[in-house]
Formats: C-alpha cells, structure tokens, sequence
C-alpha cells in the first residue's frame, strides 16, 4: 500500500522552471558548442549538445535533475518573473542611495573648440557663494538621503582652467564625507591639455581615481577635431603629458570615433597600449560614438556620423568589455541622488544638459531633497528624466530581449529626440562570440596561472 504522505514528483515546468527570456546564442565556431549570454544575471558560458538538448526538454525533466541547478545559476532558466524584478529594479534605482553623486562643473569655459561637443561653451567660473550652496547642498543630500557616501565628476567646458576651485571645493567635500565615517570618490573628465605634474599631485591629493582624456587619432587625425580655440594642434602636448608625468590612477583615453577617423581604430589602441608600457601609467583606450546635437548642428561645421555597420562593430567592443548583469537604471539621471551642477549653481540631470539653464530643475541653493518637487523650480525638468527609468512607457522595449542592459537607452535622446537602441541590436551573435571571446580570454589565464603556480 502506498504511503499517503508520498508526493508525485514533478516535472521541471511544473516547478516553474523556464528558459530566460533573455538569453541570447551563438554558435561557436569550429565546434558543436552554442555560447549562451544571459543579460538578466552577466553570465556568458559554452554548453555541449548534449545541455542544449536538456535545455530543449526542460520542461519534461525530474523537478530535482542535477542540470536544473547548473542552469539556474548562470541565469538561463528560472522560476521567476524577470522583466517584473527589473522593474522593481528601476523603481528602486531612483531612490536608492548607494552615494549622492554630484557633477561638479566648476567652469563652463573651455581652451578647445571641438566641432562635435554637444555644449555652448560659457564664461566664467563658480562663485564663492555658489560653491557655499554646493557644500550645504551635499550636506542635505547625505542628511536625507541617509547615505554617508559622496560620488563626484569633476566636469565642464574643461575643469581644469579652475584647479583652485577644484581643490577647494573637495577639501570641503571629503571633510564632510569624512564626518559621517563616509567613502568619498572623484574622477575628472579633462581634454588632458593642461595637465602638469603639480595639478596630477593635486588631483591625487583630492582623492581622484580615475581621469578621462580624448585622443581621437594620431597626429592629424587628432588635430582635425580637438584643436584650441581659435586653432593649434594639441596631440603632441596631450600624449607628452600623458608620457612624462608620473599618473597615479587610472586613465580613460576616449576615442571619439567618427566617420573621419574610423580607420585609427587599431592604431590608436595599439598606440595608448605603447604609451602605458613606455610611461608606467595606468592607461586604457576605449571607443565611443560620437553622435550628434543641436548645438554642433549650430558650428556648421559638421563631423560624419558612423554608418550602422560601423558603430555596430564599435558598440560590440565596448559593450562586451563592460557586460554587467541587469539593472534598473540606465545612468545616473534615473537616480534622484545624482545631479549636475553647473558654474552658477544651476541643477540638472543629464550631463548633457549642464550648458542648458532652460533645463535646470532647480538650484543648489534653493532645492532641497527632502521635498524635491515643492522646491524645484522647474519641476517637469526632474520628474521628465525619472520617469524613463524601467518600466519604460514602451511595448516594444519591454518586451526586448536586450532590456536588462539597454534598460530603455539614454534618457535624453528618448525625451528630445527619439529612442536610441544597440547599433547590433538585431544582430546578437556576433555580440555574443565577442564575450564569448573576452570571457573565454580570462577563463584560459586563469587556468594558465593555475597551472603554472
């Protein structure tokens, strides 16, 4: 007689177990194998004919078969509703604060005049009384949020005309983060031309760990593109200093690729991976697209867009460089903790828009977090940007396999031009065999050194 107290066993899909809606496959050349990236959990791996056919079956197999975990762990099934717990995820991105960031642009002039940059580039620095409102800005920002810790971006026009305002405002700020037992940490975006061993020493002092310069070619193709204002060169300056001075934390050296000097690709990086070994410092190359904006529409003076093809392969590089598992948010201008400030204390949420004052929101002296929308000035101006965060108001984007790492794409094309997605977007297989590659790079060096310890 069977005991009243056996249960039936059940099937996998009777459990709730399924394939993740955001896998995506790849065939791997010169095997049977299939690379699966799954863009909810970050997890790239190689499976055999034989787990492709498990996971053919899914559905059918015992509830409790050893692949069930396997699988589970790397993401490509689950027993749960992703696009539900990204959504919770994007809510929870505007509120949650890890750290208030601030984008500090302690002047919006600039020594270059690049025909691509997306600002009006203004006079003037910051203020004593402007720099006062930022301190006590952060200091309502850390009271409210509960938060002890302080992110900043050093930004402009080029920061770096004003290194006296910088040093100061971050003496203030790193004490504050310190009053409250915080962590505080700085990056600067500088076009690299003014640096000099005392302003690196500086920098360091004032807790800088990262830095980000353009270079946009060698030589000519550089100078075409990012040449002072009112014209000279600036390549041979900029890679000297990169050369000659001792860098005590890492180095971002942008390339902003465009139709003009795509073709330095190789050779650029090729070149910065030359200059790190010669220098000692920490330097990485990395490409963007450059895109374009009302205000280089306005310089008539136009730099040639990627075609698609083009920045297809770029994107690939980049994004499989930073694979990352799915999040609520697609940058800081989701997050209601992060702001831009601007050399008259105007406050914004998109990078872009620091040069716009029609675009504030609020001020640093006058907006207070603890009741965000009764004291900003501007209200549609915060609320607009939050309010693109996932869930998206869009079908087609929430039911896209890529949504855990596009998450909607960039807020401020989405709002004053029109949504931006992945130049691969419809070509996933090569993105997958990039990672696979870079992925299965790491995996062999691990082992290697394995072996050899």
């Amino acid at each position: 007689m069977v005991s009243n107290d056996t249960q039936k066993s059940r099937t996998a899909g009777e459990a709730g177990w399924h394939e993740s809606h955001y896998n995506l496959y790849a065939k791997v050349p010169g095997t049977k194998n299939v690379a699966i990236a799954n863009i909810y959990k970050g997890n790239c791996a190689e499976y055999t004919p034989l787990e492709m056919y498990l996971l053919s079956v899914l559905e059918e197999l015992d509830e409790h078969h050893p692949i069930i975990e396997r699988f589970a762990k790397r993401g490509i099934i689950c027993n749960f509703d992703e696009r539900a717990a990204l959504e919770s995820m994007g809510r929870a991105a505007c509120a949650f604060p890890r750290a208030i960031g601030l984008t500090i642009c302690p002047t919006m002039g600039c020594n270059f005049d690049c025909p691509y940059c997306f600002e009006d580039h203004g006079r003037g620095k910051m203020s004593a009384e402007v720099q006062d409102d930022v301190v006590a800005l952060a200091k309502r920002m850390l009271d409210v949020s509960g938060s002890k810790n302080v992110v900043v971006s050093w930004f402009g026009g080029e920061p770096l005309l004003v290194p006296q305002i910088i040093e100061s405002l971050s003496e203030r700020l790193i004490a504050l983060t310190e009053e409250r037992g915080g962590t505080y940490e700085a990056t600067v975006i500088t076009n690299g031309y003014l640096l000099t061993q005392e302003i690196v020493d500086m920098l360091h002092r004032c807790k800088v760990d990262a830095c980000q310069i353009t270079i946009d070619g060698l030589g000519p193709a550089h100078d075409a593109t990012r040449h002072l204002a009112g014209g000279g060169a600036t390549f041979d300056r900029i890679t000297e200093n990169l050369r000659s001075l001792r860098i005590p934390f890492k180095v971002d050296v942008r390339h902003n690729v465009h139709d003009g000097n795509k073709s330095e690709i190789a050779k650029l990086e090729e070149f910065v991976e030359s200059l790190a070994s010669e220098s000692g410092n920490d330097l990485r190359y990395y490409p963007g697209i450059v895109t374009g904006s009302e205000a280089a529409d306005k310089r008539d003076e136009h730099v040639g867009l990627l075609c698609e093809s083009d920045a297809s392969e770029v994107s690939i590089k980049l994004e499989a460089e930073r694979f990352f598992t799915g999040r609520g948010q697609y940058c800081c201008a989701h997050s209601i903790w992060s702001i831009g400030i601007d050399d008259r204390g105007n406050l914004q949420k998109c990078w872009e828009a620091v040069d716009k004052p029609w675009m504030s929101f609020g001020t640093a002296r006058d907006w207070d977090p603890e009741n965000p929308l009764v004291t900003a000035a501007n209200p549609d101006n915060l609320t607009k940007y939050l309010n693109t965060a996932n869930p998206v108001p869009d079908d087609e984007c929430r039911d896209c396999k890529w949504l855990p790492i596009c998450v909607g794409g960039c807020p401020q094309k989405r709002l004053f031009s029109s949504r931006a997605c992945m130049p691969f977007k419809d070509d996933p297989e090569r993105y997958v065999l990039a990672l696979h590659a870079r992925i299965g790079e790491k995996t062999r060096s691990k082992e290697k050194s394995k072996q050899e310890s």
